[in-house]
C-alpha cells in the first residue's frame, strides 16, 4: 500500500491528467477568469435550482451520466451555453449577414 501513496509534498497540475487529445478542450486560465466577471452568469447563479443542480454534479460519482441527464434541463443548458459564450465567443465570420 505504501507504494501507491503519493508523497504529501508532490503537487499535481492539470498537465499531469490531460492527454494530448484533451489539450484542444483546455480553456486558458485568463478565459476562465472571464466567467467570474460575467454579470449574465452571476445572475443565472442566483437561481437556487441551478445551484442545486451544480452541487449535485460536483458531488456525483458518475459525472458523465448526470451531465447527460442535466443537458435535458433547460436551466442547466442555459447555464452551459452562457459559459461557452464567455470562454469561446462566436466568431464573427460564422455569423451570416442580415
Amino acid at each position: 500500500a505504501a507504494l501507491l501513496s503519493l508523497p504529501t509534498d508532490s503537487l499535481w497540475s492539470v498537465d499531469d491528467i490531460l492527454t494530448e487529445d484533451d489539450e484542444q478542450d483546455r480553456v486558458p486560465l485568463q478565459k476562465l477568469k472571464l466567467l467570474g466577471e460575467s454579470e449574465e452568469l452571476r445572475d443565472l447563479l442566483l437561481n437556487p435550482h441551478l445551484r442545486q443542480l451544480l452541487l449535485t454534479v460536483d458531488q456525483a460519482e458518475d459525472k458523465s451520466s448526470i451531465m447527460k441527464k442535466y443537458m435535458q434541463e433547460p436551466l442547466f443548458v442555459e447555464f452551459a451555453d452562457c459559459c461557452l459564450r464567455i470562454v469561446e465567443p462566436p466568431e464573427k465570420e460564422n455569423i451570416l449577414p442580415e
